[in-house]
């Protein structure tokens, strides 16, 4: 595998730094803000083809309460990931370490208190489900491209999917396995995920699938802080699935 990347991206140095009118580009922070547009704009058209249950003006109280859940859960999550290291940082750097499992996490709850709030009844993570999966994957090649540069990176190996991601050591290339995985989960949730009957139920397997993949790729990830021998985001992927426990459970019911 490491083999046909090099193949494909040979006229890159990871990490990817390009330099346009002499200044160099940051670009992870580029597609950071590409996904969002992106995924947002992808958000917009499947609203237009599908019967929102949820009036507009709730829906856009929605995404807010989401963004600001977002913000503080991919924060909290970013310091906890590494709190020894990153709490001997200034103030502006740490507001700035953040991880997309908190930012899932923390806009998951901040949508719920937010529907508590507004009393909102109706399922709204569905329409979501695609545009997120988009945004990650433009995110993660970001992080791909950024080699060491991000803490997206593995162990090291001496397996034939290592990859020099910048240090001169082959390492796992989690961001490219995460690649993979967000193209399959996404072309089963497309392909599939109308067939879901009960409203809200795309979007709580995502995040079931998702975290469950993250849970297991953290084993290749040269984390150094740990709680009951598992990282701060196992810990949150677990987390994840007792919140979702009467889910699971029921799906499990109507599988036997």
């Amino acid at each position: 595998m490491s083999h046909l990347v090099k193949s494909i991206f040979y006229f890159l140095e990871i990490p990817f730094e390009p330099f346009v009118f002499g200044v160099k580009l940051n670009i992870h922070l580029i597609l950071e803000y590409l996904a969002f547009f992106i995924g947002y704009r992808y958000y917009v058209i499947l609203k237009k083809n599908k019967v929102d249950a949820i009036p507009s003006s709730n829906r856009l109280v929605i995404i807010l309460g989401a963004a600001i859940g977002a913000f503080f859960g991919s924060r909290i999550m970013g310091i906890l990931e590494h709190p020894l290291t990153i709490l001997n940082h200034s103030p502006l750097y740490i507001m700035n370490v953040k991880t997309i499992m908190g930012g899932l996490f923390g806009g998951l709850l901040g949508v719920e208190v937010t529907k508590k709030i507004i009393k909102e009844p109706n399922s709204s993570g569905d329409l979501f489900t695609l545009p997120i999966i988009l945004g990650i994957f433009i995110g993660r090649i970001g992080c791909f491209l950024s080699g060491v540069n991000e803490f997206t990176y593995g162990k090291k190996t001496s397996s034939f999917a290592g990859m020099d991601l910048g240090d001169g050591v082959l390492r796992h290339p989690l961001a490219l396995y995460e690649l993979l995985f967000l193209i399959f989960l996404f072309l089963i949730i497309r392909n599939y995920g109308n067939r879901m009957i009960q409203s809200g139920s795309v979007f709580k397997i995502f995040m079931l699938t998702y975290f469950l993949f993250r849970f297991c790729i953290e084993f290749l990830k040269p984390n150094e802080f740990f709680v009951f021998g598992l990282s701060s985001i196992q810990l949150l992927c677990i987390t994840c699935w007792l919140y979702y426990y009467k889910f699971i459970l029921k799906a499990v019911k109507n599988a036997c």
